[in-house]
C-alpha cells in the first residue's frame, strides 16, 4: 500500500509547522491591529460593505488563531487568503496599471495586499499540491453494499 494522507502530513518537518504557525499567527494578530477596532468602535453610520468586510476579516483572524494550533487543517483559509488577493491584483490592479489609471487609493490597497508575500512564503506548497490536486477526493456516492465491509477511515487511503 502506498503512503497514506497522514504519511503525507508527518513528512512535514517541525520547522515547516513553526513556520506555517508564524504566517497563521501574523496574519490574525494584523487582522487584530487593523479590523478589530474598526469592528468594536464602529458607529451607526457604517456604510454597508465596510461592515461586512471587516465582519468576514474579523472572523478570518479567529480562524487564523485556530491555523496555530491546526496548521495543515486550515490550509484552506491561508489558501483563499492568497487566492483573492491574486484574483484582485489579476482583475482589477493589472488592468488599470495596462492603463495607467491606477488611483491613490488602490495603490494602498496593493501596498495592504503585500504582506501576503509572507503567507506564501510558509505554505508548504508540495503539501498543498499532493493534498488538494493529486490526492483522491472524497466519495459523490454511497459506498456500494460489497465495499461497505471496508471500514478504512479517510487518514487510511493512500495518497494517488
Amino acid at each position: 500500500m502506498g503512503p497514506t494522507r497522514a504519511d503525507a502530513d508527518a513528512r512535514l518537518s517541525l520547522l515547516r509547522l513553526y513556520l506555517l504557525r508564524g504566517g497563521y499567527l501574523f496574519f490574525a494578530v494584523g487582522l487584530v491591529v487593523t479590523k478589530w477596532p474598526l469592528l468594536i468602535g464602529h458607529d451607526l453610520t457604517w456604510p454597508l460593505f465596510e461592515g461586512v468586510e471587516t465582519s468576514i476579516l474579523v472572523a478570518f483572524s479567529l480562524l487564523a488563531f485556530l491555523g496555530i494550533r491546526y496548521p495543515l487543517r486550515m490550509l484552506p483559509l491561508l489558501l483563499l487568503e492568497c487566492l483573492w488577493k491574486l484574483i484582485w491584483l489579476t482583475a482589477v490592479v493589472l488592468p488599470l496599471w495596462a492603463a495607467g489609471q491606477i488611483d491613490e487609493a488602490t495603490q494602498q490597497v496593493v501596498i495592504a495586499c503585500a504582506p501576503v508575500l509572507i503567507i506564501v512564503a510558509v505554505i508548504p506548497w508540495d503539501h498543498v499540491v499532493s493534498r488538494y490536486v493529486t490526492a483522491r477526493g472524497d466519495r459523490w456516492r454511497p459506498d456500494h453494499p460489497r465495499l461497505a465491509a471496508d471500514t478504512a477511515t479517510r487518514e487510511d487511503v493512500p495518497i494517488a
